[in-house]
């Protein structure tokens, strides 16, 4: 069972970085929930790859670094009917 669990945080872990995929959307390709991705990466990665955990907290950050101007941009959607 154990294997599985760290076999997973790095099929998360590459499938963000390669996607440049957002925790939401990891988590509903693996059919898994949010809390259980951002605790994958966030501890579980971290002890199993560490440069492999550094390359997804790139992606990651810069995902919460937009995450404001996506949303602003969902809202305009909304409303303009666009």
């Amino acid at each position: 069972m154990r294997t599985n669990i760290e076999e997973r945080a790095v099929r998360l872990a590459e499938y963000i970085i390669e996607n440049r995929a957002t925790v939401r959307g990891a988590a509903s390709s693996f059919g898994i929930s949010k809390s259980t991705v951002h605790k994958d990466i966030s501890e579980r990665l971290r002890r199993i790859n560490e440069p492999l955990y550094e390359e997804v907290k790139e992606v990651l950050d810069f995902n919460k670094s937009e995450r404001h101007i996506r949303g602003g941009m969902a809202t305009r959607r909304k409303y303009k009917g666009d």
